[in-house]
């Protein structure tokens, strides 16, 4: 028999009115139709598991996303894209959902590629481009030893967060606002997206 999981019940409970009867309808419906599934919270969002990566939706503001693990398998010529957004496209209301049957039907597909073991094959990420400090950065870490010393230690990966941050700024103000937090949180040992890490 499937479990299912106190977290998914708080996470529920937390989302917005709207949200709510759409992920009670979805987590009832996966239950229904593979009652093995085992419920978790992955990425921060609920998550099933079927003999392996099954399925997983999320609550936002104003819309939910359901998506697959094996969702080019599952959805065959309506497969649009990997992004759980694109999957079944932004839910709404419960009549934004693709009716019953096929979302059964999906279901069924999707457990039955996990029963036999079938694989996606999954396009290998793009080769980034070497990073390069920009000199408004670099020129602001001269001032600040700690955050230097911590933007040295970091991965590249925690070096790259924090220059695209940087970088992606629209105006000169968004910058220099940016560039202040990032010199604050570098200085504490911070990662850009330290709230996010456990």
């Amino acid at each position: 028999m499937g479990t299912k999981d106190a977290r998914v019940d708080a996470y529920i409970a937390k989302a917005p009115d709207y949200a709510k009867p759409i992920l009670e309808y979805l987590r009832a419906t996966v239950h229904e139709v593979v009652p093995d599934v085992t419920e978790g919270i992955k990425w921060q969002s609920p998550h099933f598991d079927y003999k392996g990566m099954f399925c997983g939706m999320s609550a936002f503001k104003k819309y939910c996303v359901f998506g697959f693990w094996k969702s080019p398998l599952v959805l065959g010529d309506e497969f649009k894209s990997e992004r759980p957004t694109d999957q079944l496209g932004r839910i709404a209301r419960l009549a934004d959902l693709p009716p019953k049957k096929q979302l059964v039907g999906y279901l069924k597909k999707a457990k039955e590629l996990n029963d036999t073991g079938a694989k996606v094959e999954r396009k290998p990420p793009k080769r980034k481009t070497p990073l390069r400090t920009p000199a408004f950065l670099t020129a602001a870490l001269k001032k600040n030893q700690r955050a230097a010393a911590a933007y040295d230690a970091f991965s590249p990966s925690h070096r790259r967060e924090y220059v695209e941050w940087l970088t992606e700024a629209k105006t000169d103000a968004t910058r220099n606002k940016r560039l202040a937090q990032a010199i604050e949180w570098m200085a504490e040992g911070k990662a850009r997206n330290w709230k996010y890490m456990r």
